[in-house]
């Protein structure tokens, strides 16, 4: 039986390798935990986006979070 917590491992290691945006992580890994978002002040774009990816657990689009 696969541990139910391995997708969101490898996902978070395979955008951290990839050098994504901290910010976009942190959004997807709360996301796709269904955390409440952040308040006002701390969202950021990229934390928004990551949160909407996160939220349907698709990995797909962190490639435009890669930090330069």
């Amino acid at each position: 039986m696969k541990n139910p917590y391995q997708d969101y491992y490898d996902a978070t290691v395979e955008m951290e390798k990839a050098g994504v945006d901290e910010e976009y992580i942190i959004g997807w890994q709360s996301g796709y935990w269904l955390n409440p978002p952040r308040e006002e002040q701390r969202v950021t774009e990229a934390y928004l986006a990551g949160y909407e990816k996160g939220k349907k657990k698709d990995l797909s689009g962190y490639q435009d979070w890669i930090k330069k």
